[in-house]
């Protein structure tokens, strides 16, 4: 390049002559390349990559066309379930070329306000959410401003959006009747102290579990709300709870593996030993739950499917027949050594 000339940027013209195709052909790959042969798509993939060719999505957007950057808002994206679950949403955008950006709120409604706010103003051609609050108005706002929006870890209670989650009050139930068939009748409940509809709705699943069984939950289960923090936090908190009670629950169930990790460290200064004095169960079955001392009892979520799901209705939703949906995943009990009869 002689001094004083300009760069250009290779075009779809170029591209299209290096890969032996039509203009049409490469923007199909650009913009749906589920339509494209893989051979082809891979020829012309070879024939940008030979000329440098770059998409400029800043002019694409300005003609109308949807962005690839799609937005994720969860409570916490260091927490391994909501990394399993952005792994299964990346892999399913990346099959339609498109990015993932992540958001943590710290089931904070304000942060949730915020995030919302800046992805809209990027312009991201979707957003997926497991919302703070109870109410979905917010939400169906954004989607109302043209933003397609799809729920996570939540079942929707509005038609005019698309959710992919798991049963939780399944999920509860299926912890509490593990206990109780193991013979536990006071069981305790570790929850995050702010209010969100998964946890709500594992404490629904455990009352209906405890009734079932001709217990009064009102008796029978201790609810203790710990802040989602440092794990010495937690389990500190945790102890404090279960410790003020005269008859400790013999029974306890987390609402998730790292909450669970911490209660086992807790006890285990505490000189209460697991299982044989405490029974200990856990909730997502993230990868360390089954390499921890004693190995842990927990139901497991089908993550990564989620997170797919999730991204392929966001995806439907460029379709014209596009039909919202529900998907609910049934969730499963893994039994570990965490967990036995109490003693007499």
């Amino acid at each position: 390049m002689q001094a004083g000339e300009g760069i250009r940027r290779a075009s779809i013209r170029q591209v299209a002559a290096a890969a032996g195709v039509s203009m049409s052909t490469v923007s199909n790959v650009l913009n749906n390349p589920h339509r494209v042969l893989a051979s082809t798509r891979r020829r012309v993939e070879e024939a940008m990559e030979q000329v440098g060719y770059v998409r400029n999505s800043a002019a694409r957007q300005l003609r109308g066309a949807r962005s690839r950057v799609i937005g994720c808002i969860v409570p916490n994206t260091a927490n391994p379930f909501y990394a399993a679950l952005a792994r299964g949403m990346e892999d399913r955008l990346a099959e339609a070329g498109c990015v993932l950006i992540q958001c943590s709120t710290d089931a904070q409604s304000e942060r949730e306000a915020r995030y919302l706010h800046i992805l809209q103003e990027q312009d991201v051609g979707g957003i997926m959410v497991s919302p703070v609050s109870v109410g979905l108005e917010r939400l169906l706002k954004v989607r109302g401003r043209g933003t397609p929006i799809v729920l996570l870890d939540r079942e929707r209670d509005h038609t005019d959006l698309c959710a992919a989650s798991v049963d939780n009050v399944a999920g509860g139930e299926l912890a509490a009747q593990h206990l109780l068939g193991l013979g536990h009748r006071r069981l305790a409940y570790i929850r995050a102290e702010k209010t969100v509809p998964s946890i709500s709705d594992r404490a629904k699943g455990i009352d209906k579990a405890l009734r079932s069984a001709g217990l009064d939950p009102a008796t029978a289960l201790m609810e203790v709300r710990v802040t989602p923090a440092a794990a010495a936090v937690v389990a500190s908190e945790a102890m404090a709870g279960i410790l003020a009670r005269e008859e400790r629950p013999t029974g306890v169930i987390c609402f998730n593996d790292d909450t669970a990790l911490a209660l086992l460290r807790g006890l285990r200064q505490h000189g209460i030993r697991v299982p044989s004095e405490m029974s200990v169960v856990g909730y997502d079955d993230v990868d360390f739950a089954a390499e921890l001392s004693p190995s842990l009892t927990t139901v497991r979520q089908p993550t990564y499917q989620l997170g797919h799901a999730a991204a392929d209705l966001l995806l439907s939703e460029y379709r014209s027949a596009h039909t919202h949906q529900q998907l609910l995943f049934r969730p499963e009990l893994v039994v570990r050594d965490s967990t036995r009869a109490p003693r007499e």
